[in-house]
C-alpha cells in the first residue's frame, strides 16, 4: 500500500485516479481548492483538505502530517482560451504552483510524482501518429505551461533524484458508474453534446474547414477509467526499487492509436441516445490543431499499459449513462 496525495482530486480526472488507487488498496489523500472540483466527486475513502498545491505552507504540512509517499498532480489551469486571454494565471498556477509542490515534496522527502500532461505540448505536429521524441512546439499558454512543467520534472530527476512518470494524454471521456464530467464552463465536446441536448439548442462544433476528412478537428480519445489505470501503474513505477525510473523522469503518450473526428464522435451521440442530433458549424476555435492522435506504444512498452475500452461507443455510452443518473452534475 502506498500513501497517495492526488491534487485535484475532486475534478474529473482526478477523482476517478483516486477511486482507481482505493480499489487497488493504496490510501488517498486529497488536495483540491474546489474551485473547478466537486466535494461529492471525492471517493469514499479518500481524506479531502480543501487548499491550493501553489500554498506553499499548506502543502508541506499536508505532505508531513499525512506521510505521503507519492504524488499524482492533476490540478491545473486547462481551458485553451482562457490561457490565451490570461497567460499570467496559467504561468502562475500551473508553472510557479507546481515549482511550490515539487519544493514542498523535495523538503519533506517525497520523491515520486506522476504528472498529468497534455498532446498540447506538441502543438501542430508534423506527423501522426505522435510519438514521445515528436517536437514540443506548444501552440497556446495552457501547453506552454505543461511542458515547463515537464521539464522541471527532467531537471529535479537529473539534481534531486525526483522519479517522475509524465503522462501526455489526448481527449479524455467517459465515465465510471460512480463519477464522471461535470465542468462550468464546457468545453469538452462529448458532455457539451449531451448538454446542447438537455437545453434544447443545437450542438456548435467548431470549424469546418479544417483539412481532414470531413473538415472538423480529428482528436484521439481515451476513456477516463483507461487513464487511470495507466495514473495508477505509473505510480507503480516510481517505487524506489524499480528499474523503470531510476535513471531519470519516463515520458508517456496515452492514447488508442487512431483518431475520431468531431463529426464522428456527433454520429456516435446519435447511436448512443437513439435520435439525430441538430448541429451547426461554428467558427474555429484559437489554438485547436487539426489532428492530435496519438502512439500509445512507449506506454505499453514501460508500464505494460493499453487501453481496455477503446470503442468510441462505449465511451460516449458510459458518459451519457452517468449524465443520466446525474442530471445537473454534481450536488454541489
Amino acid at each position: 500500500m502506498t500513501k497517495v496525495l492526488v491534487t485535484g482530486g475532486a475534478g474529473y480526472v482526478g477523482s476517478v485516479s483516486a477511486e482507481a488507487f482505493l480499489e487497488a488498496g493504496h490510501d488517498v489523500v486529497v488536495l483540491d481548492d474546489l474551485t473547478t472540483g466537486h466535494r461529492s466527486a471525492v471517493p469514499q475513502g479518500a481524506r479531502l483538505h480543501v487548499g491550493s498545491y501553489g500554498d506553499s505552507a499548506t502543502v508541506t504540512r499536508l505532505l508531513a502530517t499525512e506521510n505521503v509517499e507519492a504524488i499524482l498532480h492533476c490540478a491545473a489551469r486547462s481551458l485553451v482560451g482562457e490561457s490565451i486571454e490570461d497567460p499570467a494565471r496559467y504561468f502562475r498556477d500551473n508553472v510557479a504552483g507546481g515549482i511550490t509542490l515539487l519544493e514542498a515534496a523535495r523538503e519533506v522527502g517525497v520523491d515520486r510524482v506522476v504528472f498529468s500532461s497534455t498532446a498540447a505540448v506538441y502543438g501542430v505536429p508534423d506527423a501522426t501518429p505522435i510519438t514521445e521524441d515528436a517536437p514540443l512546439r506548444p501552440i497556446n499558454p495552457y501547453g506552454e505551461t505543461k511542458r515547463a512543467f515537464e521539464g522541471a520534472l527532467l531537471w529535479y530527476a537529473r539534481a534531486y533524484g525526483t522519479r517522475s512518470v509524465t503522462l501526455r494524454y489526448f481527449n479524455v471521456a467517459g465515465a465510471t458508474h460512480a463519477l464522471g464530467e461535470d465542468h462550468d464552463p464546457e468545453t469538452h465536446l462529448i458532455p457539451a453534446i449531451f448538454g446542447a441536448i438537455e437545453a434544447g439548442r443545437p450542438v456548435t462544433v467548431f470549424g469546418g474547414d479544417y483539412p481532414t476528412p470531413d473538415g472538423t478537428c480529428v482528436r484521439d480519445y481515451i476513456h477516463v477509467a483507461d487513464l487511470a489505470d495507466a495514473h495508477l501503474r505509473a505510480i507503480e513505477a516510481t517505487a524506489r526499487d524499480d528499474e523503470r525510473t531510476a535513471r531519470g523522469a519516463v515520458i508517456c503518450n496515452l492514447g488508442n492509436g487512431g483518431g475520431f473526428s468531431n463529426l464522428e464522435v456527433l454520429a456516435a451521440a446519435e447511436r448512443v441516445v437513439g435520435h439525430t442530433i441538430p448541429h451547426e458549424i461554428g467558427p474555429r476555435r484559437t489554438g485547436d490543431p487539426p489532428v492530435l492522435v496519438a502512439s500509445a506504444a512507449r506506454a505499453g512498452e514501460i508500464l505494460g499499459w493499453r487501453p481496455h475500452r477503446p470503442s468510441l461507443d462505449e465511451i460516449v455510452g458510459s458518459a451519457w449513462t452517468w449524465r443520466q443518473g446525474h442530471r445537473g452534475g454534481y450536488s454541489d
